[in-house]
């Protein structure tokens, strides 16, 4: 069995490397080569713990496997991230374990991955403008994610607690651009791409404050009761997802599905805009919006390069089993 330690992940795993299997394994998806498990979610009842498995099967790229972990909120305490996990990776011939990935990191870099392949594939090639709502760990990778994209001139910002946004300052200044806190209805007003990655479970960024034109890549809401936009806005863009099933149940589009504004034949894989058989963003003025819910097959392409680049490099361990 190979072991890649989360410690040797950032020396081997790139931006672009994980934007490269994202957009690869979404394409899987849509032409129907790649499948996801249901999700496993829940709250252990331990240390206010959420506790989960997500995992699938790539048949075109061979990935067979899982990812386990969750949310502590109390790790940032005792000097870890909140969110914990691990990718183990199975042979598909044998059902052997084949593989264990440190899977934290990985997970911002495909988090990150995900808006930015949706930007590439929906916002407008003139886009100038990147407002970010929510600023924590998750935020600067999903940040520096987004500007590899399109040729942004500034970067405005908006969060819960206004402190914390010395993070997103940080990475505009290191970026070579512009920073500016601004409240939520400048925000939609004078962005063109709006990434949203917060834990609410409330609407923040309500539909009249959306401009025409906007991407808006809505990457926090992954469990059941989160939200971070307004059902109308779901309503009234062109939406976009990584899985149809996961929108509708756990991701952004639940609230509008329930409420009845929608149905899941308005949902639209994004896999499709990638494999070119849908044709995206049709207009300048079209509002659109990707449901990022983070899907099993995204951890396990990212787990697979790692493994790759891990024996090339030379850093996996290889134990019995």
């Amino acid at each position: 069995m190979i072991i890649v330690p989360e410690a040797e992940i950032a020396g081997l795993m790139t931006p672009e490397a994980a934007f490269d299997a994202v957009e690869a394994i979404f394409g899987a998806m849509a032409r129907k080569d790649a499948y996801n498990f249901p999700v496993i979610r829940e709250a252990i009842g331990h240390a206010d713990a959420l506790y989960g498995f997500k995992s699938g099967f790539d048949r075109a790229g061979g990935a067979l496997g899982l990812k386990s972990g969750g949310y502590w909120p109390g790790n940032e305490a005792k000097g870890l991230t909140n969110h914990q996990s691990t990718v183990i990776l199975f042979d598909r011939d044998t059902g052997r374990p084949k593989a264990m990935v440190g899977g934290n990191l990985l997970t911002a870099l495909r988090t990150a991955a995900a808006s930015a392949v949706s930007i590439k594939h929906l916002a407008r090639a003139d886009s100038k403008v990147l407002g970010m709502i929510g600023a924590g760990h998750q935020s600067a990778f999903q940040m520096r994610a987004a500007l590899a994209q399109r040729p942004f001139e500034k970067v405005i910002g908006w969060n819960y607690h206004p402190e914390m946004l010395s993070r997103l300052e940080a990475v505009a200044t290191e970026a070579g651009l512009p920073f500016e806190a601004v409240d939520l209805d400048r925000l939609g007003a004078d962005a063109d791409v709006i990434i949203s990655i917060t834990s609410s479970f409330d609407a923040i960024l309500q539909d009249a404050q959306v401009t025409a034109g906007t991407h808006v890549a809505c990457m926090g809401t992954d469990t059941k009761g989160k939200q971070e936009v307004e059902a109308a806005l779901v309503a009234r863009a062109t939406v976009f997802t990584d899985e149809i099933a996961q929108s509708t149940t756990i991701g952004e589009a639940q609230h509008a599905i329930a409420s009845g504004l929608i149905t899941e034949a308005a949902i639209t894989e994004i896999g499709a805009v990638i494999n070119g058989t849908h044709p995206g963003r049709t207009s300048a003025e079209e509002v659109t919006l990707f449901d990022g819910t983070g899907v099993g097959l995204q951890d396990l392409a990212v787990a697979e390069a790692v493994v790759d680049l891990a024996l090339k490099t030379g850093v996996a361990t290889r134990v019995p089993f």
